[in-house]
């Protein structure tokens, strides 16, 4: 194949708890990114990789074939390691009740399948010696056939080396596989100790190895099953954390039911459906009408269940001392279990540090402003004190326009779900109390419906006469669902807060025109003025002017109006504002050209300070408890 490719531009990651291209790339060690412009196919490489990458696919393909549609997500995650096809509302649920592992092939999948091909090989009449060398050479190729993730590798590459030193006759101690296993892949791929699979995957896995003494302190399974979950959980959280910012309080039950379900019966059960698929297809379809109307069953009971309020902790993303001082206690914890001493004093230390945890981000003093980067929409959040209040103005969303079949994914990417509640689950935000969607564009409130199903909002503000626009039907639907209230604010309305005067200036009439009925909102203390305009073009902004030409007169922050359109930020308006930092809320290279060459022209002139969030990254404002300014951009 001969590619003609071109490097792709530096954009700024949406924020400081964005997934970040750059880190993953590394991990796998990858050096950047190119973008193809051209290609033409002028042949087909042919190795041991390709073919099994083919296989693979010829898998995939065969379980599209033979298995009912509803299974077929669960049998491609579970026996290939590929969950592209499962639904983002099943993944959440999974997430919820803390069991998304069951669905990783890891250890539990290789020791089924090493047991099973070992037993037929034995009862076969195949010698023990000959059925090692088999599998030292079958589970390679399973690795590849499942996708070759950390947890796929880590269970085979210990397999393959007790199994060698089985051959050898010098049997290896579990632990010492293990660490053998984790020098090897960092040998090979130095990077990949970032990866997050590979760092839950061995902490996991060491956790239960060195916890022998606990798991042999009972008989009962019921007891057993629990400490192996506790255990797990209690190795993992910290980590999970970091990298999630929440984890799933109802795991420990949860773990108790659904482990058992899909070790003992699930997983053998896709299995033998796969191997009948291929040998007596009649009877597969006739397990397939049994077994699918049961299993669509235990879909609708899961969602139910993670419908369950409560089931999430979610504090922040916790600081690296965090981290380390939540590992001190975790090792403290299992040690006092482990030797019966010190149990309930240690326990107290172990809540200690989450209680610290929790309550850390309402121990900050300042005012934050941050102003998201979203692409090519508005996303404003605004922290009180000891966030006492937490206000966000739009929840930023895309212009979808039709693109090329090949483009097309089977779920749409969606703002609100994958920028702005990371966002605030990163910040440890739970409750909204004032949502403001300035105008009903839906690149700056399509975003609504999915923080609305992800956080606590208590109220909404709208523009006079926007809800019956066809843009907010989804949002006007998920309000009813979950009767928020929901306002419409005109010029003289206010927010109450005890930190500063918020007051909408505009509109002024309620007939819902668009960019130009936007609510703007002023934000004032004696130390701070922030002025918030949301789509305002030109007649507005000189509304605002002829209406508080004192009242908005050299103000701290202004958030330009309508991305820095053309048809925004006159110069009178600007002149009289003079704000010491304009925020410019427009995508990377967007299509529109936003901002307009003559508005940045303008702002030089009037030496009006400006920042972008699409090339400049998230924009954060600190204003401290003596009212000094701070400006922090998060790229």
């Amino acid at each position: 194949m001969n590619v003609v490719t071109e490097e792709i531009s530096n954009r700024p990651k949406a924020h400081l708890y964005a997934f970040d291209i750059e880190d993953y790339l590394q991990s796998n060690g990858s050096v950047g990114q190119l973008q193809i412009s051209q290609y033409d196919l002028i042949g087909q490489k042919k190795d041991f990789i390709t073919f099994m990458a083919s296989r693979r696919f010829k898998m995939k393909q065969h379980i599209q074939e033979h298995f009912p549609l509803s299974l077929q997500a669960e049998a491609e995650a579970l026996l290939i390691g590929s969950r592209e096809q499962m639904p983002s509302d099943m993944q959440n649920a999974y997430q919820t009740l803390g069991i998304t592992h069951l669905f990783a092939i890891s250890g539990l999948h290789v020791a089924l399948i090493v047991w099973l091909m070992y037993e037929m090989m034995i009862r076969s009449g195949i010698r023990r010696e000959t059925a090692n060398w088999v599998l030292i050479i079958a589970l390679p190729l399973y690795a590849l056939l499942a996708g070759g993730a950390p947890s796929v590798w880590r269970s085979v590459s210990v397999t393959e080396i007790v199994l060698i030193s089985m051959l050898f006759q010098r049997k290896i101690a579990i632990e010492d596989a293990f660490s053998l296993s984790i020098i090897g892949f960092v040998f090979l791929t130095p990077w990949i100790i970032f990866q997050i699979g590979f760092q839950l995957s061995y902490l996991a896995a060491f956790s239960l190895i060195y916890s022998s003494i606990l798991l042999k302190s009972s008989q009962s399974y019921l007891i057993h099953s629990f400490i192996i979950t506790a255990v797990c959980q209690l190795i993992v959280y910290p980590i999970l954390l970091y990298h999630f910012y929440e984890i799933s309080i109802s795991s420990f039950l949860a773990n108790l039911v659904f482990v058992p379900l899909f070790s003992f019966l699930i997983l053998p059960l896709n299995l033998l459906l796969l191997v009948l698929t291929f040998l007596l297809p009649f009877l597969s379809n006739i397990l397939f009408i049994i077994y699918e109307p049961s299993r669509n069953l235990l879909d609708i009971f899961i969602l139910n269940l993670a419908t369950l309020p409560f089931q999430m902790w979610n504090p922040m993303k916790p600081q690296p001392w965090m981290i380390l001082l939540a590992y001190i206690n975790v090792l403290v914890v299992l040690l006092s279990l482990e030797r019966k001493k010190k149990v309930f004093l240690n326990s107290l230390f172990f809540f200690f540090t989450l209680v610290v945890i929790q309550v850390a981000p309402y121990m900050d003093s300042s005012t934050r402003i941050t102003f998201v980067n979203v692409g090519q929409g508005d996303c404003v959040l605004i922290e009180m004190p000891y966030r006492k209040q937490v206000i966000m103005i739009d929840t930023g969303g895309l212009l979808r326009f039709d693109q090329e079949m090949w483009k097309q994914t089977n779920e749409p990417y969606e703002i609100g779900r994958q920028i702005v509640l990371p966002f605030l689950k990163g910040k440890g935000i739970n409750t909204i109390d004032t949502l403001i969607i300035t105008h009903a564009d839906a690149d700056h409130m399509e975003g609504a419906e999915e923080v609305l199903r992800g956080v606590k909002v208590k109220e909404i503000h709208i523009t006079p006469g926007s809800a019956g626009k066809e843009v907010m039907d989804d949002l006007w639907m998920e309000i009813e669902k979950q009767r928020i209230p929901i306002y419409e604010k005109k010029a003289g309305d206010m927010i109450l807060s005890d930190y500063f005067l918020f007051q909408y200036l505009y509109p002024m009439e309620e007939i819902y025109e668009g960019n130009n009925d936007s609510l703007v909102l002023s934000m004032r203390n004696n130390n701070f003025h922030g002025l918030f305009i949301g789509d305002l073009e030109e007649q507005g902004e000189l509304d605002l002017v002829e209406h508080y030409s004192k009242g908005i007169q050299q103000i701290d922050v202004l958030k330009v109006g309508h991305h820095g359109s053309k048809t925004s930020s006159n110069e009178l308006f600007l002149t009289l504002v003079q704000p010491r930092l304009a925020i410019i809320p427009a995508g990377f290279e967007n299509r529109y050209g936003h901002p307009h060459p003559e508005v940045v022209e303008r702002l030089k002139e009037l030496r009006i300070p400006y920042l972008q969030t699409g090339t400049d990254g998230t924009i954060e404002v600190e204003i401290n408890k003596s009212g000094d300014m701070f400006v922090t951009i998060h790229d």
